[in-house]
């Protein structure tokens, strides 16, 4: 399809103009990961952004609410992700609207893998998608690089995941309890920020279930045990 150059986004809401995001200068290299357990889903993330061999922020937010029980994880370019992030909850929004209740998350998923799919040639993006339904209970769905998608218990994703394959294989249990799953994201993030170079600052976690959004951090100055709940 040929892309328009008046504007970011196409008229059919999904293709975008890549010609007016930033390319690239920005980057999230990154630990993510969501997980499901017993009550719903888990969402963690580190916080340092890079800009090449520098680190650019320290402190960035890599989970963003996409509708009331759907949050992502960002990794690649943070323009390209936010990007993408802003036009589903846009169409996620509209949803609710005209369907009068809350999208699922492989409504959202799929949104998501549309978009990254359509415009895989110019985006860097590698994204998690978790939510808690009161039909469906908790789900998590990964797109890498390239726009495929992928329905796990858990998954994990952006630099450090190379480093921690082993350690979740090791520790993952289906069911766990939330205590437990916190426990498992915050040691697998904890390994990723220890061996990953361009992984580092502190823990951002969100607890999804069907009481709602809760946020958790935990500061790497006191050993990543608190402060929790923000």
């Amino acid at each position: 399809m040929d892309m328009p150059v008046t504007g970011m986004l196409n008229e059919d809401g999904i293709h975008i103009d890549m010609d007016h995001l930033k390319k690239g200068e920005v980057n999230l290299g990154t630990s993510i990961m969501a997980i499901t357990f017993a009550d719903g889903v888990i969402l963690g993330a580190d916080s340092r952004t890079t800009t090449g061999a520098y680190i650019a922020n320290r402190v960035t937010d890599k989970l963003t609410r996409v509708s009331d029980t759907i949050w992502c994880c960002r990794s690649g370019s943070a323009a390209d992700t936010q990007a993408v992030a802003d036009i589903v909850s846009y169409h996620l929004g509209m949803y609710t609207t005209m369907e009068g209740e809350q999208p699922s998350v492989g409504v959202a998923a799929g949104l998501f893998q549309e978009i990254c799919y359509a415009n895989k040639e110019q985006l860097s993006a590698g994204i998690i998608i978790a939510g808690h339904h009161p039909s469906h209970g908790g789900s998590v769905y990964s797109i890498p690089l390239g726009g495929s998608l992928h329905r796990q218990s858990y998954a994990i994703g952006g630099s450090g995941s190379t480093y921690i394959y082993g350690y979740c294989d090791s520790y993952w249990k289906e069911d766990m309890s939330e205590a437990d799953g916190i426990g498992f994201v915050k040691g697998a993030l904890r390994e990723a920020i220890k061996w990953d170079g361009s992984s580092g600052g502190v823990i951002r976690m969100v607890v999804l279930t069907d009481k709602g959004a809760r946020r958790l951090l935990f500061l790497p100055d006191q050993g990543y045990e608190g402060p929790g709940e923000m």
